[in-house]
């Protein structure tokens, strides 16, 4: 008798305002972002989608990359306020949605 095994195809898709979301609140709970900058150009300036400014998600194969925009409260060290922000962010997609976080650009 053959035995056959069927593998699970089961998948969750998260749509990509979900991962908007996630990224704004992480990073909007910092000490020295003071807020998130517009984001210039791109098809959510086109569709006038305003709750993507300030984050751009891309997942690909598996793996999320981000672009965030910021605007730091002055005095603050630019370069701990950028790490903490992609740590935040990296902690964040990882625990919450259980993504591979491939890399987070931060621009101020």
């Amino acid at each position: 008798m053959s035995e056959s095994t069927s593998e699970s195809r089961d998948r969750t898709t998260i749509a990509p305002e979900v991962l908007i979301t996630i990224a704004r609140h992480a990073v909007l709970e910092l000490e020295g972002v003071a807020q998130l900058a517009r984001v210039s150009g791109g098809v959510n300036r086109l569709f006038r989608r305003a709750g993507a400014d300030g984050v751009r998600i891309e997942v690909k194969d598996g793996i999320v990359s981000a672009g965030i925009y910021l605007v730091v409260t002055a005095g603050m060290n630019l370069h701990e306020v950028s790490r903490e922000v992609q740590q935040a962010v990296t902690r964040s997609m990882e625990d919450i949605v259980g993504l591979v976080v491939g890399h987070i650009n931060i621009n101020i």
